[in-house]
């Protein structure tokens, strides 16, 4: 099982950068009034921010990363590690981490890494960051986490337009001597890697005429192969599987009292999913806060959102034990238990 535990660094402070526009799913032409009542009342999401065409996910990042590090008082010359996870870069290539390096007037010979992963990501990416600081050469890095999941989702695909949303996150990683730090389990199937894909664009299958034909799948579900699929059933019957037992799995190898726990920050996919995680887990429901209603699911950047927009006041005044868990694309998921302390958290930024 893959377990790690990476003392001597803490999260110092996280911020969020969203989209102005939102989408209302009251107003989304493939529902009726009822349609869009029931949708809400099961997925959780009432509304969505989506980017203009002009706006990537490193841009939503950059806004995050720069007010977060006015907020820590952090010099852009002290950083040293930059990590920027996603799955809808600016480019193909080159690595959109260059691009936020030079966007960000970060130092040259800064460590700059860009990682594929989706739902899971925040959690992978903490994993990577702390390790690299962990050992004191490096001292404070930057990881930015987010996806403008809208762009590649067909706005006549029911089962997933009204799902998702866009966002971009920063969170500040430092070496701290002697600090608990973090402790992980991560885990992945790619078995199941049908379940979330876009078929098309890569280099498996790449962009052909036929790419672009819209096929209508059922009734209210139309896409081309360059849009996201999502495959509901077998994602939920994942989540509900792999969420809870990752969680358990830690908390017994590292003798994690859950009672003790004071925030579980879980992937937000959607509020019947997520309830039926902290039922199984017998969580009480304000240890669970959602920012489902007001963004949707936001990919990988759920987790740190939801730190800024639900939690923003407890956890920035106060030491709090924190555990997250993201589960999805892939199929990968990962937990991770942490300690806060002095958090700085920005106030969420609108672009």
């Amino acid at each position: 099982m893959s377990f790690l535990h990476i003392p001597n660094v803490r999260l110092a402070g996280v911020a969020a950068c969203v989209p102005k526009t939102i989408l209302e799913n009251s107003n989304y032409g493939l529902f009726s009034a009822e349609e869009a009542e029931k949708f809400m009342a099961t997925t959780g999401v009432e509304r969505r921010r989506k980017a203009d065409p002009e706006t990537t996910t490193g841009d939503l990042c950059i806004k995050a990363a720069e007010k977060l590090i006015k907020d820590l008082g952090w010099t852009k010359e002290g950083i040293d590690v930059l990590i920027f996870v996603t799955q809808t870069p600016d480019y193909i290539l080159p690595a959109t981490s260059c691009l936020i390096q030079n966007k960000l007037k970060l130092r040259e010979d800064i460590y700059a890494l860009d990682i594929s992963l989706g739902c899971s990501g925040w959690i992978y990416g903490l994993e990577v960051i702390s390790s690299l600081l962990s050992h004191g050469q490096l001292r404070k890095g930057l990881l930015l986490v987010g996806d403008t999941t809208l762009k590649p989702c067909s706005v006549e695909d029911k089962s997933t337009y009204p799902l998702f949303g866009d966002a971009g996150t920063a969170s500040a990683i430092e070496y701290d001597d002697g600090l608990p730090g973090f402790k992980f389990h991560t885990a992945t199937d790619g078995s199941g890697y049908e379940a979330i894909i876009i078929p098309d664009g890569g280099y498996r299958n790449e962009v052909m005429p036929s790419s672009l034909v819209m096929t209508e799948i059922e009734p209210g579900i139309k896409r081309n192969r360059l849009q996201t699929v999502l495959d509901g059933m077998n994602v939920f019957s994942f989540g509900i599987s792999k969420a809870p037992e990752s969680i358990k799995m830690l908390a017994e190898k590292f003798k994690i009292d859950l009672e003790q726990v004071d925030y579980f920050l879980f992937h937000q996919a959607n509020l019947y999913m997520n309830e039926k995680i902290r039922k199984k887990l017998k969580i009480p429901m304000e240890k669970v806060p959602y920012s489902l209603k007001n963004y949707g699911n936001t990919s990988s950047a759920t987790i740190p959102l939801t730190m800024v927009t639900e939690i923003i006041h407890d956890i920035s005044s106060e030491s709090k034990s924190i555990i997250a868990c993201g589960f999805g694309v892939g199929l990968s998921w990962g937990t991770v238990q942490f300690i806060t302390d002095t958090l700085v958290i920005s106030e969420i930024i609108e672009f």
